[in-house]
């Protein structure tokens, strides 16, 4: 496959990498972007951590809580001068307290009513009034039989919206004011970590594979021994889990303690056992892709060819 300009761009623009080394890597992957990620991680060229091609949509998100459950929402406009419409705002709390009382799943948000009109015909009447397009783009529940589910908002605009919003579920017979404070800063350490998943068994298995391979890629690299290598692979391995899986990250508020540490020690204050048995994060416009840039050397060229 013929690796292009562009092709070259939007890989260092992932990974920062050089412009010989991008085009070298995706020679050597056929074009296949994530496989030339891979190959720059293998050479130890690009970071594991690649920098995201995605952008931030406007718009906000919402929290709602009733004590064992709580929902969290996202609705995008165009501009930041819409996220800070009082009407806009309110549309975007109202669809949040209507969410509370369905399953959370986006159809299911959408037929909830708003003073008598389904959630998706008060976007549509928004999108009329205020003469911008918007979106409800999407919904998540938590809940849990016994205990609470925490409630964070980064960046906070109004009560409940900002563009980070974080739902933590802690099932527990214990203190729920204690239980909803820990909830609360267990919340804010999701928001500034960013865990891929909560514990190591919950991780996704291609992400794990992936992990692994690139790790050994860059293992055999140093020219050591098989028996060697698999000890190498299971240490990254394990950082790896240390900086991705939430019971394994350190607590930020600390920056000593792991995640399952801080609920093993809170259970005495509580009085009763703690665990974490879910957690939501949406970050405002997150897996929203910029449109392509213009390749203006294609265009200039196209003019040439025509005059």
């Amino acid at each position: 496959m013929a690796v292009t300009a562009q092709m070259v761009k939007e890989l260092r623009d992932k990974t920062g990498a050089g412009m010989m080394d991008c085009k070298s890597a995706l020679q050597e992957a056929n074009g296949d972007m994530e496989a030339a990620v891979d190959w720059l991680r293998a050479k130890g060229i690009a970071k594991a951590e690649k920098k995201s091609s995605r952008v931030a949509s406007e718009g906000l998100i919402s929290v709602a809580g009733s004590g064992t459950e709580a929902i969290v929402v996202e609705v995008n406009s165009e501009t930041d001068f819409v996220a800070r419409n009082d009407q806009f705002q309110g549309l975007v709390t109202s669809i949040a307290q209507a969410a509370l009382g369905t399953d959370g799943s986006l159809d299911a948000v959408k037929a909830a009513s708003i003073g008598g009109k389904s959630v998706e015909q008060s976007v549509s009447d928004a999108i009329a009034t205020i003469g911008e397009n918007m979106t409800f783009r999407r919904s998540a529940k938590v809940s849990v039989e016994t205990g609470v589910v925490a409630s964070y908002v980064h960046s906070a605009v109004a009560p409940n919206l900002g563009k980070i919003g974080v739902l933590v579920g802690l099932q527990s017979t214990g203190d729920r004011e204690k239980l909803t404070a820990l909830g609360r800063q267990i919340a804010m350490h999701v928001a500034a970590a960013n865990p891929l998943a909560l514990s190591v068994d919950d991780l996704d298995a291609a992400t794990v594979d992936r992990e692994r391979s690139v790790f050994a890629e860059q293992a055999r690299e140093s020219g050591k021994p098989d028996n060697i290598i698999e000890k190498m692979v299971d240490g990254r391995m394990r950082k790896f889990y240390e900086e991705s899986v939430l019971l394994k990250q350190v607590f930020v508020i600390d920056g000593e303690r792991s995640i399952e540490k801080v609920l093993a020690e809170s259970e005495g204050d509580i009085g009763a056992p703690v665990s974490i048995s879910g957690y939501v994060c949406f970050k405002l416009g997150e897996g929203v892709e910029k449109d392509p840039e213009p390749d203006f050397a294609a265009e200039v060229a196209a003019v040439a060819g025509q005059s």
